[in-house]
């Protein structure tokens, strides 16, 4: 463990990310809102921070191994929350307690998008633009985007790189050098960023509320400029576009990147993890749309089609966006819509869960296990399209898989042991760990009336989501800390 080069990382890390604090800076002294002062202290904060925490480490040069990547992104990603809760608690606009600044920045960067603040619309456009600017550096993850420039300052990146990309598959590359697959990645971010802010403004948003939706959209956040969400503008072309877009940031990265290279789209029907995805998504949809119409929730099928179509997509991608409350919805509704967000999306994608690809890998070896009773002798190999997956993969899944059922049922108790009903705690671990957002109970509009002990516990399991359980479980191993 070499923690000088651990430091000497964080701290510039932690200097690149002061520079987040610009744009909303930018945007307070164009709307003249009040917020330049919160944004300038908290930039020189987070800048001299970081630059006190590299200058004495500086000349450190030695190689990053995996236990430093892995320390690395689960320091950066609690520091970085701690900094990112500065302008909140600076702000003179809100009353914000450290424990709910906390949970908020987290929250952001997590693309879990649970909220304790309330009266959006009276917020000031460089808090509410910062907000969404925090889930859309965390949907791709701000270490990613590092990983483009660590080369450049001689720190090596497929250690943060294996630490921080999501889904059970670590070692595949887009293109051949870690630098260029970074750059990849944020070039189709960044691409679906824009096309998504331009179809907002098309439909109707103000460039404002576009430019910010667009960035929670992609990051399959859900943080939205006003209390109602996407509700709010009541425009059947807005909700379209925001389903195509969750979907579109919901599906694997690598297959956008094919699509570019290969100027076809043929392959999204081919992969397995994509299809299963759609599926998933489709046949809940349906069976929510139906309930809502059969139980005289909605009278006509327009409604119902409309706010079920886009309850299940938003629900289920993890996003967490609101046309509707689907906590008050038949009781059959809201538990499955909460079930669904544990599948998630793709593997790649900035979406939370548990990952379609282990979903479908959990299903494959299941089959497996039943063929080989009936025949004990035979080899059966599991595949994705072509490929073999080997039995050490299958064998993560399924520790992933326990591990992730186990800390839900111990993290539920714990919320529960602080005083909060089954039905509020259920769905507020559910929204954490799969970094969903909405909940329901006391939590199905906002986590404000909760307890401060709840609130830190549904933190850890939005970090625990974030970095995918092990990544933040390994360094509670002893054995990660002997040399």
């Amino acid at each position: 463990m070499h923690l000088s080069v651990v430091l000497r990382i964080t701290g510039v890390l932690l200097m690149l990310f002061s520079f987040t604090m610009v744009p909303p800076l930018l945007v307070s002294l164009i709307y003249d809102d009040g917020g330049r002062d919160t944004f300038l202290m908290a930039f020189a904060l987070s800048l001299f921070t970081g630059l006190f925490s590299w200058l004495p480490v500086q000349s450190r040069k030695t190689e990053l191994r995996t236990r430093d990547g892995f320390l690395v992104v689960v320091l950066f990603w609690v520091v970085l929350t701690l900094f990112g809760a500065i302008p909140l608690v600076l702000s003179t606009h809100i009353d914000m307690s450290f424990t709910d600044a906390v949970f908020e920045s987290l929250s952001g960067l997590t693309t879990t998008g649970a909220t304790v603040i309330t009266h959006l619309d009276d917020l000031p456009k460089s808090l509410l633009y910062y907000r969404q600017q925090l889930q859309w550096l965390g949907g791709m993850g701000i270490v990613v985007l590092a990983v483009a420039v660590l080369p450049m300052l001689g720190i090596g990146g497929m250690q943060l790189y294996r630490a921080e990309t999501p889904g059970p598959v670590k070692d595949t590359k887009l293109t051949p050098r870690i630098k260029e697959t970074a750059k990849t990645l944020w070039i189709i971010y960044l691409t679906l960023t824009v096309s998504c802010g331009l179809s907002y403004w098309w439909a109707g948003m103000t460039l404002f509320d576009a430019i910010c939706h667009s960035f929670s959209t992609v990051a399959i956040g859900g943080f939205s400029t006003h209390d109602q969400s996407i509700g709010y503008f009541n425009s059947a072309s807005i909700e379209a576009i925001t389903m195509l877009f969750m979907v579109l940031s919901g599906i694997n990265f690598a297959l956008h990147f094919l699509a570019w290279r290969r100027k076809s789209v043929f392959h999204y029907f081919r992969d397995p993890e994509a299809k299963l995805f759609l599926f998933l998504l489709f046949s809940t949809a349906v069976i929510t749309c139906v309930v809502l119409k059969i139980t005289g929730t909605y009278d006509s099928w327009t409604d119902s089609l409309r706010y079920g179509l886009f309850e299940t997509i938003s629900i289920a991608t993890t996003t967490g966006y609101s046309v509707a409350n689907f906590s008050l919805w038949p009781s059959l509704l809201p538990f499955l819509l909460i079930f669904a967000s544990f599948a998630g999306s793709c593997a790649g994608s900035t979406g939370g869960g548990v990952k379609i690809i282990r979903i479908l890998l959990m299903y494959k070896q299941g089959l497996r296990e039943i063929k080989r009773l009936i025949h004990p002798n035979a080899v059966i190999l599991i595949k994705i399209g072509s490929k073999v997956v080997p039995d050490r993969v299958i064998e993560a899944v399924w520790g992933f898989m326990g591990v992730y059922i186990a800390l839900f049922i111990f993290l539920l108790m714990a919320v529960m042991a602080t005083g909060i009903d089954f039905d509020t705690a259920f769905s507020a671990v559910a929204a954490s760990i799969n970094n969903l957002g909405p909940g329901i109970g006391a939590v199905s509009e906002h986590y404000g009336n909760i307890n401060d002990y709840a609130k830190w516990i549904l933190c850890f399991a939005m970090l625990l989501g974030r970095l995918e359980v092990f990544t933040l479980l390994v360094l509670f191993s002893p054995m990660f800390w002997r040399r």
